[in-house]
């Protein structure tokens, strides 16, 4: 196969440069993937920020027994409002963020195949969530859970509007989710360099094709149940009111369907951003590359056939329980084929333990920990004993911040330097990384414990029992070790954004095409792109033309 001319160093990729207006308006208006992916990032953070002073509140009223600092139905209001935020405006905008800004740049292509769509995606999600948020300031934000069940949901139980707002929101932020992942689905199928073929597609690439999908047979079940849900309680529809003829499990079943599937929504991507990081940082290509894409696959696929482990409380019967005990543990394969396909990309590398391989490597402790312990529902009596216990908070924050958002911290600092063309010292990042992490641990690592020893989940306030308050303690101390990382992480930023040492194109002696282009991109990603030979082509080209190498020393940097 021929190839494509590559520029002299000095003049590659000149590309078209942006625009010197950076205002508001540029942002508002643009159509450009990177732009709206970074505006998906900060959207994020915005409402990272929102949801950890709901979570700060909570601890601080869980710290002590029978504390009065929040009264029952502000204490629902705001443990609502957490999960919600956190689930649909923080982690999946963050997934959508990395997802928009570095698919096209993986591929080879210079923008989404919808640009329009794009940015309709992003401010639909985003005045989504505003309108959620708009409820406290309306009559009252939701206050039956991130999981609104039935019959909590009904208006005699929950007068307030909160509940429509979430459901408006929700419908909003999911339509949003549900055209990017359509635009996606197009982008990585269509628009992708002609030489390179679906077994050459970066692993980041694949997780987030197979997410794409799994967004698209998934949400349709949870935005049906939400607009059932308002008929309900602005028509009387009676979807899900006992009273009225209808099921409250039917609104558990309809729910579950959607929320079991997107906990695999918010950790492929996450996948694919650690198995990028570990094969760049181990200088090793990742081990089993082909097992590591059909996990992926099969992780979506069995995500529909799990949801009922929600349910084996509400009496479905042993034959429906033993089934979906079973896929329970089945699902557990093919992601421990990728935790063992990480080790063995990094067993006998060459490692570098920057931030991002940090954070990288805190996965596999954490995420393996969250698994475990999923796995422990799948046995139906110890499902019956722990649910609705601390015991499942622990398990779900192991694997949506274990899992997910360290998945997501490791690729913030890995391309941070090519979304801003500056580098984060790398110091204060491992500063940021251990105070997180114990702040992280501290706070739910107990959490199993009080889980075990009996104490409710959903509650405002408990007994002084034996072991509760010590326990209870800690939790609330390792939730105020993470604010202050987070805020830490935000100080971070701000003055890598303005006073950072600039990034070379390539600071890390990278795999994959994003490292090809400028730091950060021009409006123009690409002008032509050389012949794909496999899922690292940064890595052919340099072997091809040294030069590369030479001008993006990856260990000139601190």
């Amino acid at each position: 196969m021929g190839k494509l001319h590559i520029p002299e160093p000095e003049t590659a990729l000149p590309g078209v440069e942006l625009e010197d207006s950076q205002g508001l308006l540029q942002w508002i208006s643009s159509v450009d993937h990177k732009q709206i992916g970074i505006m998906y990032l900060w959207m994020a953070l915005f409402f990272m920020l929102l949801g950890g002073v709901g979570a700060l509140l909570m601890r601080t009223q869980l710290a002590l027994p029978r504390n009065g600092f929040l009264d029952p139905e502000l204490y629902n209001q705001i443990f609502t409002m957490h999960g919600t935020t956190m689930i649909f405006l923080v982690m999946t905008p963050a997934i959508l963020g990395f997802s928009v800004y570095l698919s096209p740049l993986m591929i080879g292509a210079n923008d989404m195949a919808y640009p329009r769509l794009n940015a309709f995606s992003f401010w639909i999600a985003f005045l989504g969530g505003l309108l959620l948020y708009f409820s406290f300031f309306a009559g009252g934000a939701p206050d039956a859970g991130w999981f609104n069940y039935a019959p909590l949901n009904q208006r005699p139980y929950s007068p307030s509007p909160g509940i429509d707002y979430y459901c408006i929101g929700l419908l909003l932020a999911g339509t949003g989710t549900v055209s990017t992942s359509v635009n996606l689905v197009v982008t990585i199928l269509k628009m992708r360099v002609p030489s390179m073929s679906m077994r050459k597609l970066p692993v980041f690439v694949w997780m987030v094709l197979v997410n794409s999908f799994l967004v698209l047979a998934s949400f349709p079940s949870l935005n049906a149940a939400l607009a059932m849900l308002l008929l309900d309680r602005q028509l009387q529809a009676h979807f899900f009111d006992n009273v009225g003829g209808g099921s409250s499990l039917l609104w558990q079943h309809l729910f579950w369907l959607f929320g079991h599937p997107e906990v695999y929504i918010l950790i492929l991507p996450a996948f694919g951003v650690l198995s990028e990081v570990f094969q760049v940082f181990s200088r090793k290509p990742i081990f089993g590359y082909a097992f590591v894409v059909a996990s992926g696959i099969a992780i979506a696929l069995l995500a529909f056939g799990v949801w009922i482990h929600h349910m084996f409380a509400t009496g479905l019967g042993i034959t429906v329980n033993s089934f979906f005990a079973a896929s329970s543990m089945l699902i557990g394969i093919p992601t421990g084929v990728k935790i063992f396909n990480w080790l063995g990309t990094m067993w006998g590398g060459s490692l570098r333990f920057t931030t991002a391989m940090l954070f990288a490597c805190a996965f596999l402790v954490e995420f393996t920990i969250g698994g475990l312990s999923g796995v422990s529902f799948a046995i139906v009596p110890i499902d019956w004993q722990l649910t609705d216990t601390y015991y499942v908070v622990a398990h779900l924050h192991y694997v949506f911040v274990g899992g997910s958002l360290f998945g997501l911290f490791a690729g913030l600092f890995y391309w941070f330097p090519k979304m801003s063309g500056r580098m984060i010292p790398e110091k204060q990042g491992k500063w940021f990384f251990w105070l997180f992490v114990i702040g992280f641990n501290l706070t739910f690592l107990v959490q199993h414990a009080l889980g075990a020893m009996g104490m409710p989940r959903r509650v405002y306030t408990y007994q002084d029992l034996p072991g509760y308050t010590i326990l209870n303690l800690i939790s609330t101390a390792g939730a105020f070790i993470m604010g202050f990382s987070i805020l830490y992480l935000m100080y971070i930023l701000y003055k890598s954004i303005k006073s950072g040492s600039p990034a070379p194109d390539d600071p890390w002696d990278a795999y994959t095409l994003e490292w090809l282009t400028t730091s950060p991109p021009k409006l123009q990603n690409f002008e032509e792109v050389p012949p794909v030979q496999s899922f690292r082509p940064l890595r052919d080209l340099k072997q091809e033309y040294p030069y590369w190498q030479q001008e993006n020393d990856p260990w000139k940097i601190n």
